[in-house]
C-alpha cells in the first residue's frame, strides 16, 4: 500500500510539473522596459516646470549668442539664491568673462581683474552653504552604496547626498553642477565667481564649497571651450577669454526670450522605473547590466515643455 501512494505521488507531482512547465513556455515573457519606454511612457505630471526666479540664462558674446540655462537650488542655498538673483539684477556679469576651462574638472566666470567690479545690491561674500538639515526634504533615495556619503539620491531634480545620523544633506559635484567660487574662508564667496563641472564628478568638493544649483541646457557651450593653458586651466592671456553678454533671471525676460523646460520629478513611480533602467541597461547594445547606479551617472531628464 505505501509502495502504491507513493508511486501516485510521484506521478502527480511529475504531472504538475510538467504542466507549470507547459504554461510558462506559453505565457509570452515581459519584455524589460528601457530608459526610452519609461520616458516614452511618462504622464505630464511625471514633470515640473522650473520657477522663472529660480533659474539663471547666461549668454556668451559668441557669433551665435549661445546660451546656458542654469537652475537655482534655494532649498539647498537659500542666500547665494538670493543673491546670484540680485546680480543677475544688477548686470554684474556683463561684459565679465570665463576665465579658467580646466580640463576634466570645471569652466569658471567671473571679473578677470580680481572682484574690481562694484556690487550694488548684492553682497560681495556669504557664509558658506556647504550642507543643510537633511530633515524636511523630498530624498528620493538611491538603492545604491555610495563612496562619499551614507546615502545619496535627488530632491527636486538636484542629485544630492544625506547623512541622517549627523542630520545633514547636500548637494554633490556631479557634472553639471554650479558652485560659487570661494578664496581660503569658508565665508570667502557669495556668487561673483562661479564655476560648472566639465568632467568627472569632484565629489571630494562636497561639504567644502557651496553649490547654487545646476545646469539645464547648453552644457556643450561650456564643456567644448578651449582648455587653458596656465596653472589649473586659467587663460593666460586676456585675448583668451571667453566674453559673456549677459546673465539673467528668466523672470526678468520678456515670455519671447524664455527658455521653456521641464525636468522629470524625482518623487514619482515613473522615476522609480527610469533609475531602474539605468541601474540595469536593457537596451539591445548591453550585454552585461551592472545593476547597480552612481549618484552622478542616472541622470535627470530635461526636455523642452510641449
Amino acid at each position: 500500500m505505501q509502495s502504491i501512494g507513493k508511486t501516485c505521488f510521484t506521478a502527480m507531482f511529475a504531472l504538475l510539473a510538467t504542466m507549470s512547465a507547459t504554461a510558462s513556455a506559453a505565457a509570452p515573457s515581459a519584455k524589460p522596459l528601457t530608459t526610452s519606454d519609461v520616458l516614452d511612457n511618462s504622464q505630464s505630471s511625471d514633470w515640473r516646470t522650473p520657477n522663472a526666479v529660480d533659474l539663471l540664462i547666461l549668454t556668451l558674446d559668441d557669433d551665435d549668442g549661445a546660451r546656458v540655462v542654469m537652475e537655482l537650488a534655494p532649498a539647498f542655498a537659500p542666500q547665494h539664491a538670493d543673491n546670484l538673483r540680485a546680480l543677475a539684477r544688477e548686470h554684474y556679469f556683463d561684459g565679465l568673462a570665463i576665465m579658467r576651462v580646466q580640463e576634466n574638472y570645471v569652466v569658471q566666470w567671473g571679473d578677470p581683474d580680481g572682484d574690481k567690479r562694484e556690487v550694488r545690491t548684492a553682497k560681495r561674500t556669504l557664509p558658506g552653504e556647504f550642507f543643510r538639515s537633511a530633515s524636511g526634504l523630498n530624498f528620493s533615495a538611491l538603492p545604491d552604496a555610495d563612496v562619499y556619503a551614507p546615502e545619496v539620491g535627488y530632491v527636486d531634480g538636484f542629485p544630492a547626498a544625506r547623512d541622517r545620523q549627523r542630520g545633514q544633506a547636500w548637494l554633490a559635484h556631479c557634472y553639471a553642477a554650479l558652485g560659487v567660487g570661494r578664496a581660503m574662508g569658508a565665508d570667502s564667496g557669495g556668487g561673483t565667481e562661479l564655476y560648472v563641472v566639465i568632467g568627472h564628478a569632484p565629489r571630494h568638493l562636497d561639504r567644502n564649497i557651496t553649490l547654487a544649483g545646476r545646469v539645464l541646457q547648453g552644457m556643450e557651450h561650456l564643456s567644448a571651450l578651449p582648455r587653458g593653458t596656465g596653472t589649473l586651466g586659467f587663460y593666460e592671456k586676456p585675448e583668451q577669454y571667453v566674453k559673456i553678454r549677459s546673465l539673467r533671471l528668466a523672470a526678468d525676460l520678456p515670455e519671447s526670450e524664455r527658455v521653456a523646460l521641464q525636468v522629470l520629478r524625482t518623487d514619482t513611480a515613473t522615476w522609480k522605473a527610469y533609475v531602474e533602467t539605468r541601474r540595469f541597461r536593457r537596451d539591445a547594445w548591453f550585454i552585461e547590466p551592472t545593476g547597480h547606479a552612481d549618484v552622478c551617472n542616472v541622470g535627470v531628464p530635461v526636455r523642452a515643455a510641449p
